[in-house]
């Protein structure tokens, strides 16, 4: 298991702040779903779950990249 570095209380992670900045995208974007009913931006709808899955994936790393360059 990974080691757990002491943070002062209030600081988290960038891969936890890139996690709940993934989760708001795709939430109120509807990135990458497979119905098209929804309004917005659709990140290329997925017909598969893996592809749902990849999509999720690649928000992810760009959501982390993204936290990264603000430090």
């Amino acid at each position: 298991m990974d080691e757990v570095h002491a943070l002062p209380i209030g600081a988290r992670r960038n891969e936890d702040i890139a996690l709940d900045l993934m989760k708001f995208v795709a939430m109120t974007t509807g990135y990458g779903r497979t119905s098209s009913s929804g309004v917005g931006f659709q990140g290329g709808a997925a017909s598969k779950p893996e592809e749902y899955a990849s999509h999720l994936l690649e928000l992810y790393g760009r959501c982390l990249t993204a936290v990264q360059a603000k430090k």
